[in-house]
């Protein structure tokens, strides 16, 4: 079967048209996920003790291998030019404001405007399967360049990257982003009920006190 490849999308918040796809050139060998359960916290009230202000903070963590090898031997043009500059920046690019943002808002501040709306980017997707289609917020991105052509453009890095599920804490119900995440949590309930389950001499005992 074909292999398929996890990857960002990033998409308009407001039209949900897709900007840009990027695929990683290599799934992961892991993906790290943490869930940190959202309770009421330490309360004195001992009927709080149970009670969820909302889901889970949940957070992703992957390290891509991004390599011009098999481009280089095929004679890519792009490659054998600029290595993998291009793979690089559009993954950079995405924690980047573009340029034209920059001028228009520099545009504002030289015209006197005295407060400027921060610039607005576009919803980044997960994706990792059908199951797994989250928006996130990039917390953290670096890269190791590992080897380089004779021009020093790189030619193989890995690239280490950490993100943020937004969800209806994060996203007012009715943004984009909001009704993706309560697919993908749907989904999750809904595989949740399918999972086997378990009796009381599973765990040796007759019932429960």
């Amino acid at each position: 079967p074909r292999l398929l490849k996890g990857g960002i999308v990033l998409i308009d918040a407001q039209s949900g048209n897709v900007k840009r796809m990027i695929a990683l050139q290599y799934n992961p060998d892991t993906l790290t996920r943490t869930l940190q359960p959202q309770g009421v916290g330490d309360s004195a009230d001992k009927s709080e003790a149970l009670r969820l202000k909302g889901p889970p903070i949940e957070s992703f963590k992957l390290e891509a291998e991004i390599d011009a090898t098999d481009q280089l031997e095929a004679g890519d043009a792009n490659a054998v030019q600029t290595g993998i500059h291009a793979a690089l920046a559009a993954l950079e690019t995405i924690v980047y404001p573009t340029s034209g943002q920059l001028q228009a808002n520099e545009g504002l501040a030289s015209g006197g405007t005295l407060e400027i709306i921060p610039m607005e980017a576009p919803l980044p997707l997960f994706v990792w399967s059908k199951h797994r289609i989250v928006p996130v917020r990039i917390t953290d991105f670096s890269i190791t360049e590992e080897a380089f052509d004779a021009a020093l453009n790189p030619i193989r890095a890995k690239v280490s990257l950490g993100m943020r599920v937004l969800s209806v804490s994060d996203l007012p119900f009715g943004h984009r982003g909001a009704g993706i995440y309560m697919v993908y949590q749907q989904q999750k309930e809904q595989m949740a009920q399918t999972a086997a389950g378990a009796s009381f001499a599973t765990f040796g005992i007759g019932g429960i006190p």
